[in-house]
């Protein structure tokens, strides 16, 4: 049997339904189970018992990082304690890009990875570029132009549909993929000025500090803030613009272009 956690989300629903097109029928575990009739498992990353694994032999472990690092790593804990309890065979964990080590939400992914390499479970880990979808959030124009502090610095964003090919690939075949860590970015990295020039608005980056000051009035979570922070700084001081083969390997295709996902999305983005 496979599972796959956070079936109500972005990633996870595009994973579940990418999986139940292989014909594999995938169970999708989630808060809300309901939405998926037979096919849903209350899966509860707080429940302090653990999430229920019973009978699953891979689960696709779509990082449940919403939330301050203590309760990430919870949570991971407690839905890896429990596919040992039940003997899961394979676990394909969503996580974070190499190079992101610089952004305030890697240590949960480093975390949950050595947790990983450390049980006796097989694995697979999945190294999540930054999806373009929220660099184009990130990068909507502000008063007719992008203002976003990214500087003249490069992000290898892949859409987000392109990481859940990914992973619906290595979790129909496992084995094949047992130990490998894998880094998945796009084929291409995109910069905030070229994004501007698509939307034919100029590109006007304001200051870190100006940045930080809106986003402490927009009513974010605390933990939120510096999260989003720490993408436009990494960003503008180089460190997640390096391009990885890994993708197409996976996919046997080329990677989707990011930059109409990132258009598509900035557009999407309210003006204000």
């Amino acid at each position: 049997m496979l599972l796959v956690t956070g079936a109500s989300g972005h990633l996870g629903s595009l994973i579940h339904a990418g999986l139940v097109e292989r014909g594999l029928a995938p169970l999708a575990g989630t808060r809300t189970p309901g939405r998926f009739g037979d096919a849903g498992r209350g899966v509860d990353f707080d429940d302090p018992a653990g999430p229920d694994l019973a009978g699953v032999r891979v689960l696709v472990l779509v990082s449940a990082g919403y939330g301050e690092d203590d309760v990430v790593l919870a949570r991971h804990d407690r839905a890896i304690a429990a596919a040992e309890r039940h003997g899961v065979r394979h676990v394909v964990y969503t996580s974070l890009i190499g190079a992101g080590d610089h952004l305030a939400f890697a240590l949960a992914h480093r975390w949950t990875e050595r947790r990983l390499r450390e049980s006796r479970l097989g694995w697979t880990i999945l190294r999540n570029g930054l999806y373009a979808e929220l660099f184009g959030q990130l990068a909507a124009p502000v008063g007719g132009a992008v203002t976003a502090p990214f500087g003249a610095g490069a992000l290898a964003a892949v859409a987000r549909q392109d990481l859940a090919d990914a992973a619906v690939r290595v979790a129909a075949d496992p084995a094949a993929h047992h130990g490998r860590t894998y880094e998945l970015t796009g084929s291409v990295a995109l910069t905030a000025a070229g994004l501007a020039a698509e939307l034919g608005v100029p590109y006007r980056p304001e200051s870190l500090g100006v940045r930080r000051a809106a986003l402490s009035g927009a009513g974010l979570l605390p933990f939120q803030p510096a999260m989003l922070m720490s993408i436009y700084s990494a960003t503008a001081g180089g460190f997640l613009g390096r391009t990885h083969g890994d993708l197409a390997r996976l996919l046997a295709r080329p990677p989707r272009d990011p930059m109409p996902v990132a258009v598509a999305a900035a557009g999407q983005v309210p003006p204000r």
